[in-house]
């Protein structure tokens, strides 16, 4: 059977949405679905996204059935009616009449929405992105629900709380001799730091999380809610941003400190794949496993045991993930966990430690749940682990280390994870969460110094939802948000996002980087029930094999004059220098390479994959250029 161009890309042949571009003036957006992105004056981002969502009580998103859809375009701008059936997981309905009004200085987006029956949701209404790049750290102007201005800043450092509360408009500077001012009605609004979960936004919502949710609309009730920009111009101010013009150049910068080495996470639901493909790991050249425990799911001392067999097989270190219970006394928790592991033989290198509770997000407004203190904990890790290094931090992700802090004074390092599908799952919004990771690492060498520092397991798809009661099922390989599944990670795309992963917290000097568990939907291999052959390594494993093999080098820092279409990073190693480059588009990118001299190139593209995907040959390579088709990963060796 001959696969498809999108299957080798995307891991499935779901289409994205097609997007229409509204124009009115210098004023454009991109209609998605019932909602805008990428609305620009004068080819300038003004705002990320306008979007009408409704969240199910665990906070997935209920897809949108458009129907009755109509433009009306003249040369005084265009007008788009529709209608929007929302269904929730017990059935009930949502309808919603929506308007969007574009003209040269102004847009209109207002919805009308009723339920048939009463509704549960977490929230439903109007989200506002505004872009990361060219903001954070930048003025503005946010005017509150009484009238009162506030004159601030975008947020640099990441917020763990909402930097803007009670929002009647937002107005910022969007280039010199331009401003725009987001008006919202219906309503009360609020921001959030969006970048706490690695989107390359901050979200003005509605309804404050202070209120309590999930919530119900009133079955017959109808609620009105707008958003209006204006934008504020001279006449004639304003060029055109600069489009980029043929190939993205490269700059290095070297002795730019170490590369972190590589983990690879063991799950005990995965044991008997784990098992059979544990040679896999030495083959990668991991040195690190990340073994996840937890007594409240069951796991045992045949767990433990599992993960040393894996041990022995690959030879790598091994850090034991460990949720504590935290319901009796904490010496008698620990103790036992500790008795579990000598039994086992299991021989750990490190410990992190999290109290069970904190798997779960606790959202500004919402109270506590009863947990001994960290400090506490930690002491009885230590008493029951004599002489293993601890960590401390969370399981889930950077929002919950952000808001819970840790004392990280007693400890040997501290450890997050992320997802780049918490609120969206389309590509762009993937790749773009890039823009937020390395601010992500920033904020924790901002909170935690040089404190040694680790990463994961993150890949594209939660392992985990701290904000409900379970990840979403994907049955059918789709771009689903908070989905345990994610069909990219098969494919080029997961290849491309591993790498640019490893290079967006290059900066921050992680000591260890783990992106792939061994087997299963977030593995370097596929397992049984998984839609692509079981058995065959997916693109992203040898991507983590080049990364784990410049772990010893000194670290080049790579930027690219088109960060949005290209990421890399680099090592010297044995008078070899090695850049490695992803493409984070469908398109082809073209680029310049910075130094002359002898080259080989190892290239993961749709050709290779197609073929195969054998193990990828280093080919001689010339040209001072690289085309690097879509989603495609490279090797360039240069002596």
């Amino acid at each position: 059977m001959t696969v498809s161009r999108a299957f080798l890309l995307f891991g499935t042949d779901e289409k994205e949405p097609e997007a229409r571009r509204i124009e009115a003036g210098r004023l454009s957006a991109d209609f998605v679905s019932g909602n805008l992105r990428t609305i620009r004056f004068a080819g300038k981002e003004v705002l990320r996204a306008i979007s009408f969502l409704v969240r199910d009580r665990d906070w997935g998103t209920c897809e949108a059935e458009i129907g009755d859809l109509t433009f009306e375009e003249s040369r005084a701008g265009t007008v788009i009616r529709y209608s929007a059936r929302f269904r929730s997981p017990d059935g009930a309905l949502l309808d919603c009449s929506a308007t969007i009004d574009l003209k040269p200085d102004r847009l209109v987006f207002g919805a009308r929405f009723t339920p048939d029956r009463d509704f549960e949701t977490a929230r439903a209404g109007f989200a506002v992105l505004h872009p990361i790049v060219g903001l954070a750290g930048r003025p503005v102007e946010v005017e509150h629900g009484e009238g009162r201005v506030e004159r601030s800043v975008f947020p640099d450092l990441i917020e763990p709380w909402q930097p803007f509360m009670d929002i009647a408009a937002i107005t910022h500077e969007v280039s010199p001799g331009i401003k725009a001012e987001c008006r919202f009605a219906g309503d009360v609004f609020e921001m959030e730091d969006q970048r706490n979960w690695t989107d390359g936004s901050y979200k003005t919502y509605v309804r404050p999380l202070e209120l309590p949710w999930p919530y119900m609309l009133k079955a017959g009730e109808t609620v009105h809610q707008g958003v209006t920009l204006s934008i504020l111009a001279a006449e004639y101010t304003v060029e055109p941003e600069e489009r980029r013009q043929g190939k993205i150049r490269l700059s290095l910068r070297r002795d730019a400190g170490r590369l972190p080495e590589i983990g690879i996470g063991l799950r005990p639901d995965a044991a008997a794949e784990e098992l059979d493909n544990a040679g896999l790991v030495k083959r990668v050249g991991a040195r690190h496993l990340v073994c996840h425990f937890d007594p409240d799911a069951g796991h045992g001392l045949a767990d433990l045991r599992h993960f040393r067999s894996v041990a022995d097989a690959s030879g790598c270190a091994v850090t034991l993930e460990c949720f504590v219970p935290c319901k009796r006394p904490l010496d008698a928790e620990l103790g036992e966990i500790a008795q579990l592991v000598r039994q086992s033989g299991l021989d750990l290198a490190s410990l992190a430690v999290s109290p069970s509770v904190d798997r779960q997000s606790t959202p500004p407004g919402s109270v506590w749940p009863e947990c001994p203190p960290l400090e506490d904990i930690y002491a009885a890790a230590r008493k029951a682990f004599p002489g293993v290094p601890l960590g401390g931090g969370m399981f889930s992700y950077f929002t919950e280390l952000n808001r819970k802090r840790v004392p990280a004074a007693g400890l040997s390092y501290v450890t997050h994870c992320t997802s780049p599908i918490v609120h969206a799952a389309d590509d762009t919004s993937v790749m773009q969460t890039f823009e937020a990771l390395r601010d992500v690492t920033r904020s924790v060498r901002a909170i935690y110094g040089a404190k040694p520092y680790r990463i994961g397991p993150s890949t594209i798809a939660m392992r985990q939802n701290p904000y409900g009661s379970a990840t979403k099922d994907n049955p059918f390989g789709k771009r689903i948000a908070m989905a345990a599944r994610d069909p990219r990670h098969n494919a080029l795309f997961g290849a491309a996002w591993t790498l640019a992963y490893a290079a967006t917290v290059a900066d921050a000097e992680p000591e260890l980087l783990t992106l792939s568990t061994l087997t299963g939907p977030f593995g370097l291999i596929a397992g049984a029930g998984e839609p692509v052959e079981a058995g065959r390594t997916r693109p992203l494993s040898h991507v983590l094999t080049w990364l784990a093999q410049l772990s010893d080098g000194m670290r080049i820092a790579v930027e690219t004059s088109a960060p949005e279409g290209v990421a890399g990073l680099g090592a010297a190693l044995n008078g070899t220098t090695t850049l490695l480059l992803a493409n984070l588009t469908p398109d082809l990118q073209r680029v310049m390479l910075p130094e002359a001299g002898a080259r080989s190139l190892t290239l993961l593209d749709e050709s290779w994959l197609r073929d195969g995907a054998e193990e990828p040959k280093a080919k001689a390579h010339q040209s001072d250029g690289l085309d690097l088709p879509a989603y495609a990963a490279a090797r360039i060796d240069m002596q």
